[in-house]
């Protein structure tokens, strides 16, 4: 990791970007748990795979279309549209009764970043997840801002880019752990440092650099 320290901290960022789903908290068991009883409830007539964290895993990170095409097969696209909303209700209900597992780390270097940085989140999710992140970990009050899908409806790089102009940042990085965030950050032209405990692999070549928990992103930042 030694030459990537050395790239970010040539980098002298003004503001950190921060993914949610594999970056900040890990909710792939109770988002599970989520939707199988959003089945029952609203789709009892649709044969429907049972959604494990496993199943989640490769689709957290994508749009909420494109997981709603994943989990629905063979329910019409007008019958998802209808139900959609309802099942993200249903997803939040579950989250605040039992929110995702912070990895470790995270609450500490958040309110240490906070203090040099503003921190925002991106995040390809529907509108009120990034609140219920926020609210069941108590991370509220260090991040400035935060815009997802549902409030642009624009794949991530828009997204990106829209927090880049809302708030007039001039040298931000992106913290992720996929190759779509990769993708999405280089798209947006902001530089992408990957979280490797994540969910996803990033190869060297599409990223300025690799973090292998929440703290290493402290030290080199600070290095």
């Amino acid at each position: 990791m030694g030459n990537e320290k050395k790239t970010l901290s040539s980098l002298s960022p003004d503001s950190i970007i921060f993914d949610i789903d594999g970056t900040l908290w890990d909710s792939r068991e109770t988002v599970a748990k989520a939707w199988n009883e959003a089945f029952k409830k609203l789709l009892p007539e649709y044969k429907l795979p049972t959604v494990t964290k496993e199943i989640l895993t490769p689709l957290f990170g994508k749009t909420m279309d494109k997981i709603c095409d994943e989990l629905l097969p063979g329910v019409p696209v007008t019958k998802r549209q209808l139900v959609a909303d309802r099942i993200y209700e249903i997803e939040s209900e579950y989250i605040r009764k039992e929110p995702g597992r912070l990895y470790e780390g995270v609450a500490a270097v958040v309110k240490e970043l906070s203090k040099s940085y503003p921190l925002y989140i991106v995040s390809n999710c529907q509108l009120g997840y990034i609140d219920d992140l926020l609210d069941t970990t108590g991370l509220g009050p260090f991040f400035k801002d935060g815009l997802c899908y549902g409030d642009t409806g624009l794949p991530k790089e828009g997204t990106i880019r829209a927090m880049v102009e809302r708030h007039g940042l001039s040298s931000p990085l992106y913290v992720g752990d996929t190759y779509g965030d990769a993708k999405a950050s280089k798209l947006a032209g902001v530089p992408f440092i990957w979280a490797s405990y994540g969910f996803g692999e990033v190869e060297e070549k599409d990223r300025t650099a690799k973090i292998e928990n929440i703290s290493d992103l402290l030290y080199i930042i600070k290095s």
